[in-house]
């Protein structure tokens, strides 16, 4: 994965949003906020598996989807391999990222 955030051109700014996510979970859907002693992230759940990265890639186009940007810009930097992830968003500012968690709460 990181080759392919290597090659990428990132002509803009660039925000981190972290994610708990629940692979196999019937559903492609944002579950809400939470907090936690390091800030807030959101909980998702994907019907992918998670298995051949299918489930991550399912993560990045939910992400996507519903913070109305293009699939290419949104690519799981962090915790490719656990539940909480750290997404980074290609165009979006800090400001934006708050209020994209507040609008789940």
């Amino acid at each position: 994965m990181a080759a392919r955030r290597a090659n990428r051109d990132r002509s803009g700014p660039l925000s981190r949003l972290r994610v708990r996510l629940t692979p196999s979970g019937g559903a492609d859907r944002i579950d809400g906020a939470a907090l936690d002693d390091t800030g807030a992230y959101l909980k998702a759940r994907v019907r992918a598996a998670p298995e051949n990265n299918k489930a991550n890639r399912a993560l990045e186009i939910l992400i996507a989807k519903a913070f109305g940007v293009a699939k290419s810009k949104v690519t799981i930097s962090r915790g490719g391999a656990s539940r909480m992830k750290t997404l980074e968003i290609e165009g979006a500012s800090e400001a934006d990222i708050a209020a994209f968690i507040a609008s789940h709460t």
